[in-house]
This record gives C-alpha cells, structure tokens and sequence, in this order.
C-alpha cells in the first residue's frame, strides 16, 4: 500500500490500457452502425485519449473534444494554449473551436457553423460519405447549426458507458492500486481526526492525503458526523464533531490515473464506544453490504439483482441511498441500479457482465432519526465469482 502508483504503473501498461479502451469505443461504433463519435465530456476524452486538461474546468466550459473514429485513427481538438498536455498521446492534435458563450460572446452562431463544418469536412477526410456522427454531450448551438447544415448527430453517451462498463485486467489492477491510496489516505486522516475538529478539517486531511499519493480531485464533500449523517448527502460543514458522534464517508476522489477511489466508511469519534442505537444502524449496513455484495453475479439482471436485494426495515426505507448499486472505473458508471421503489424516476434492466466493477451502495438511517451509517465497497466480476477490491477495514466489533 505504500508503493508510487506512477512507477508501479508504467509506460507499456498505460499503452495497453488506451489500446484496449480505443477497441472497446470502436467495437461500440460498429454495434450502433455508426463510423465515429465526437467526445465533450473530459472524462471520456480522457477513457479515449489519455489525455487531461483542466478536467473540472472544461466539464463547465466547452472547449475541448476527439473525434474517435470506428476504422481510421482518432483527432484531438485541444485548446491552442495547451496542445502540449497530449502531445506522446494523440499523434493528430488540432485546434479546437468553442460555441461557450463565455469565450466567443455574440458569434456563438458563427463558430457553431464553422465547428459542424470542420466535422463535416473531417469525416470526408476519413473517406465517411455518410454525414452522421455520434455524440456524447450536446451544445444546442451545435445541435442546432448541425440541422442547418444537415450533419446528423445520434446519441452517443450509452456508446461510451457500455465501452467503459467493461474492463481489461490491466484496468482492473490500476483501479486497485488507485484505491490503495485513498485508503491509506482514509487511514491517515482517521489517525489524525480528534473531537474539537470540524468536519472540514478532517475532510481537508482526507483530500490532502490523496493529492500526496498522486490523486487529483474530490467530486464530492461526502463527510458528516452526528445528525448530520441523516438524513445522507449532506455536504461538509464547519461544525465541530464531539466524542461519540457517528462519522460518514463517501470518498468519492478521482485518484492516480483518474481512476474513481469510490467506499464508504463510518465510525465514531473519540474514546467512547457505540451506543446500541448506533450498533445496531451499523449492523443493519453491513448485513445490507454483506447480502449484496453476494448477490452480485455476472449474467444476473438488473431488476433480478434490485428485487433479491436486501430489504431494509420500513422505518429506514424512507431515507434509503439514491441507488443500491452502480458502476465504477474513471467515475460513477453504468449500470446504475435503481431501488425498486423508485422505478418510475429511470430503473431500467440490463445484465452484469464479466469484468464490471459495481459498487455497492449502503445507508441506513431511520426516517426523523438522530444518526446514519453509509458503508459502500467496489466489486469486481471476476471469472470465478465477485471480487472486493476494497481492503479498508469495516468495524467488526460494531456488530
């Protein structure tokens, strides 16, 4: 747990990786009958690329894109002032246009013209007769322009979830080795966490940790103590944690590599031992954690897997997680399993498959109650049967 993710993971693996996420995005495009997809989203640029750029800046300001091709070789659009970052990863790097008001103002229209285009004339290039290119996030200046001038864009997200779904064996250990430094991380900022803290600071301590083991950014602020670990997603604030408080995690740090470091931990703080009421929200949790996590089988299906779920008891029902599972890898993917309860806002089925990586997801907190436990641990869909990728202890000696 101690070893340098960068040295562990070198050259040949990183390359074996992007090949294989490349033939994954081109088997997708022959599946959907389509010759190329434009990609906005950074975090596919980077599954498709292996290339980063400022990745919580250009998810809100769209500046940058590739053009990942079915049979030809894939073109990166990047800023001009940083065209440098891919350069050892991208042989054909061109100049990127933007429609974002923020950058081009009134002659938004204009540039959305010249981007459908250049598109168009791109595809030429690569011998595609056909105008139709796939899309992963939609600008509606681009969408509309795009009508215009009679380039068709088709919807290109589930293209990219199902090729990310899958992952290779070198993807697989890289995950792993991510999440060991979020662990050591948890580890170190739990050693260092004390009553009279407050929530930001031991959230502070977890980022920190991460960022010295080669981590790049949180995507949430997922630390609570006391009531406000109920109901869950309430975000870190100031207040001051006191000995016996319950604490909650969700680590939710993109790590080395950009891999998802993705569990969830709760204990309490201080010297005092867990009340019954909080022995007994923790023993729900892990028996939740435990039942699913042996649930969880390729081949089963989705609404399978929600139905056989565990069921929590009808007081803890009402402040039940946002899912009870979902996918992981370069960030929250598919598939994401729905409570059946809440079926009507997206459930939807499908079958897991071999080498997915699902988390699964726990909380348990009774509806108007004082405090809440959220546990949560990745999975792998090994050929033998589910894997816990995660090592970070639970407290066994809650239960």
């Amino acid at each position: 747990m101690g070893d340098d993710f960068a040295a562990i993971v070198d050259q040949d693996t990183q390359s074996r990786i992007q090949a294989y996420r490349v033939d994954q995005i081109r088997r997708r495009l022959s599946e959907a009958d389509c010759a190329a997809i434009v990609l906005f989203d950074p975090v596919n640029i980077r599954y498709a690329t292996g290339t980063r750029n400022m990745q919580v800046w250009t998810m809100h300001n769209i500046c940058r894109y590739a053009v990942i091709f079915a049979n030809a070789e894939s073109v990166l659009f990047e800023l001009n002032s940083s065209a440098h970052l891919a350069q050892g990863y991208v042989e054909d790097i061109r100049p990127s246009l933007t429609t974002d008001f923020m950058a081009v103002g009134n002659r938004a229209g204009e540039m959305g013209r010249r981007w459908v285009e250049s598109m168009i004339s791109l595809l030429r290039e690569k011998g595609i007769t056909e105008q139709k290119l796939a899309i992963d996030r939609a600008d509606l200046t681009l969408v509309l322009e795009s009508q215009r001038l009679a380039l068709q864009l088709i919807e290109g997200q589930s293209i990219m979830e199902r090729a990310r779904a899958i992952k290779s064996l070198d993807e697989i250990d890289c995950l792993r080795r991510s999440l060991q430094t979020c662990e050591q991380s948890v580890a170190a900022m739990r050693k260092q966490l004390e009553p009279g803290m407050r929530e930001a600071d031991a959230l502070a301590m977890l980022i920190d940790g991460s960022i010295q083991r080669g981590g790049e950014y949180p995507e949430t602020r997922l630390l609570t103590t006391g009531p406000r670990t109920n109901p869950w997603f309430q975000e870190t604030s100031d207040r001051i944690i006191e000995d016996g408080d319950l604490l909650a995690l969700d680590t939710d740090l993109i790590g080395p590599g950009g891999y998802y470091n993705d569990i969830s931990r709760s204990w309490v703080v201080g010297d005092k031992p867990p009340t019954s009421a909080q022995r007994r929200l923790y023993e729900l949790a892990y028996q939740q954690m435990q039942h699913n996590t042996e649930l969880l089988k390729a081949g089963a299906s989705f609404l399978e897997y929600s139905d056989k779920a565990y069921q929590l008891p009808p007081e803890c029902i009402p402040n039940r997680y946002a899912d009870v599972a979902h996918g992981c890898g370069l960030g929250v993917e598919y598939p994401f399993i729905w409570y059946r309860e809440d079926e009507e806002w997206g459930a939807y089925d499908g079958v897991f498959e071999e080498n997915m990586v699902v988390c699964i997801e726990c909380y348990v907190g009774e509806h108007g109650g004082h405090e809440g436990v959220k546990l949560e641990q990745p999975v792998w869909l090994a050929a033998d049967g589910p894997m816990v990728l995660s090592e970070y202890p639970f407290e066994l000696d809650y239960l």
